[in-house]
This record gives C-alpha cells, structure tokens and sequence, in this order.
C-alpha cells in the first residue's frame, strides 16, 4: 500500500487519533511516540486535512467579523515592493 493509498482509506476517527497522538505526544495506550512517528502523523494528519474544506482544517483561523469583513490583512496576499533610495 502506498502512502497515497493510506491516506485515502483513513477514516475520520483514525485522524482524529493521530491528531491526538501527535498533540500529547503519546498513543491512546500511553506510549510514547518517537520523534519519527510523531513527523509522520503529522504529516498524515496534514496531508488527510487537504481533502477538507479550508475552513474545517487544523490550524484555520476564522478572520471574519459578524459584518462579514476581515480582521487584519491577509498574510498570504502579495505584498506591494518599496524601493527606498537616498537622495
């Protein structure tokens, strides 16, 4: 099975429990996770979240006001470039 492959047969409940895993360090037995199984888990958790909408993925922060605005700038929107020089 590729790595592909596992992710597409994840349910819901089995990412709820890596996300778990990866949040308090330790499988639902009480066992430690090694810093590699940590880095994959989060990376399937990560990997899983793409297939949601943006909004429903871990680490969303809803920006908008009950006005429908956005709080702040958007920090992935481009940036103008300022060219400063001395006169």
């Amino acid at each position: 099975m590729t790595y592909e492959e596992l992710i597409a047969a994840m349910t819901p409940e089995m990412h709820e429990s890596l996300k778990t895993a990866v949040e308090l360090g330790k499988w639902p037995d009480g066992r430690r996770l090694s810093e590699e199984q940590r880095a994959i888990c989060l990376r399937a958790v990560i990997h899983y979240d793409q297939k949601k909408p943006e909004h429903e993925r871990v680490g969303f922060i809803d920006r908008t006001k009950s006005d429908g605005s956005q709080h702040g700038e958007d920090p992935l929107a481009p940036q103008p470039l300022k060219i400063l020089t001395d006169n």
